[in-house]
C-alpha cells in the first residue's frame, strides 16, 4: 500500500504542474495586466465592503435612537401610571378613614 501512496502522489504532483504550465500557456493576458486586474478587483470588493459596513454603521445608529425612543416612551407610561395608581389609592385610602396615608 505505501508503495501505491507514493505513486499516487508523485502523480497528483505531475498533474499539479501539467495543469499551472496549461494554464500560463493559455492564460488570456500577460502576468502584469493580470496582476493589474487583480489589484483592481481586490479595491472594488474593498470600497464594497466600506461602502456596506458605512451603512450597516448607519442603520445600527438608526435602530439604537428607536430602541431608546421606545424605552424613554415605556419609562413615561410607566411613571404616568404608578402616579394614577398613587393618586387612586390616596383618594380611597382618604374616602374610607378622612385622612391621608403616607405610603
Amino acid at each position: 500500500m505505501s508503495e501505491n501512496s507514493g505513486s499516487s502522489f508523485g502523480w497528483f504532483l505531475a498533474g499539479v504542474g501539467l495543469g499551472a504550465l496549461v494554464g500560463v500557456l493559455y492564460a488570456p493576458r500577460s502576468g502584469s495586466e493580470t496582476r493589474d486586474q487583480i489589484r483592481a478587483r481586490a479595491e472594488e470588493g474593498r470600497d464594497y465592503v466600506r461602502t456596506r459596513a458605512r451603512e450597516a454603521r448607519g442603520q445600527a445608529s438608526e435602530w439604537v435612537d428607536r430602541g431608546r425612543d421606545v424605552v424613554n416612551q415605556q419609562k413615561d407610561q410607566f411613571r404616568a401610571a404608578y402616579e394614577a395608581g398613587r393618586q387612586a389609592y390616596q383618594e380611597a385610602t382618604t374616602e374610607t378613614t378622612g385622612a391621608p396615608k403616607n405610603l
